[in-house]
């Protein structure tokens, strides 16, 4: 099954830079979105506010990793899915989508907060901390949303079934996620932060080993 994880996220891989119209547009919608946020608020307010400034964050990287991470089997035709069930596991797929989706969301997520802190400043204390919930976060979105985008795929309406899935899946991973990287601004200690680390960890391996389990049900439907 590793080898067919490995073979699988190479595909993706190569894929991806045939065709970089994705992951490109992904980038100029982050870099779009930045820019729109310095013109509304840095150059009204002189200094944005640390809330405001995380805020922002997290919300262009929540839209950012839904509109990268729905195409995940969206964009598969049910010819390569029928040939992918003759040669693959469903765990390997799964394993497999999972591992690309947070690859590239821990790329555009490390684009976004290097462009995002340019633009607007970075206020960060502790960086560690802060790159390690920026980890967690492209870890947590990618495994929640690849689920939600198999189950989405089989629907007439995926698109939309993909945004309104997402988002109550998403939200408390998100407030978590905030509240780790209010911490790592304001510089508090590490210690206060260890709960909501462990946390975030336990749900990603959740999610992983629920995926893992469930989806060749819904692969053989």
């Amino acid at each position: 099954m590793f080898k067919e994880v490995a073979y699988l996220v190479q595909k993706d891989f190569l894929l991806e830079l045939r065709q970089k119209y994705a992951f490109n547009g992904m980038l100029l919608y982050v870099g779009s979105t930045v820019f729109v946020c310095y013109l509304s608020f840095r150059l009204r307010f002189a200094n944005l506010e640390v809330p405001v400034w995380n805020a922002l964050f997290w919300i262009i990287l929540l839209f950012t990793s839904v509109n990268a991470i729905a195409k995940s089997f969206i964009q598969e035709n049910r010819g390569r899915l029928l040939y992918y069930y003759s040669l693959v596991s469903p765990q390997g797929i799964i394993l497999a989508k999972i591992v690309y989706n947070t690859v590239l969301m821990l790329v555009l997520a490390l684009i976004c907060y290097v462009f995002y802190a340019v633009v607007l400043g970075n206020p960060v204390q502790d960086d560690a901390l802060f790159l390690l919930t920026i980890l967690l976060g492209a870890l947590g979105f990618s495994t929640s949303l690849t689920m939600i985008s198999s189950i989405a795929a089989k629907a007439a309406n995926s698109s939309t079934l993909m945004a309104v899935l997402s988002f109550p899946v998403i939200i408390p991973m998100l407030l978590m996620l905030m509240k780790l990287s209010k911490n790592a601004i304001d510089g508090l200690d590490r210690s206060v932060s260890l709960d909501e680390l462990l946390t975030l960890l336990a749900i990603n391996l959740i999610v992983v080993s629920v995926s893992y389990i469930l989806f060749p049900y819904l692969w053989r439907s």
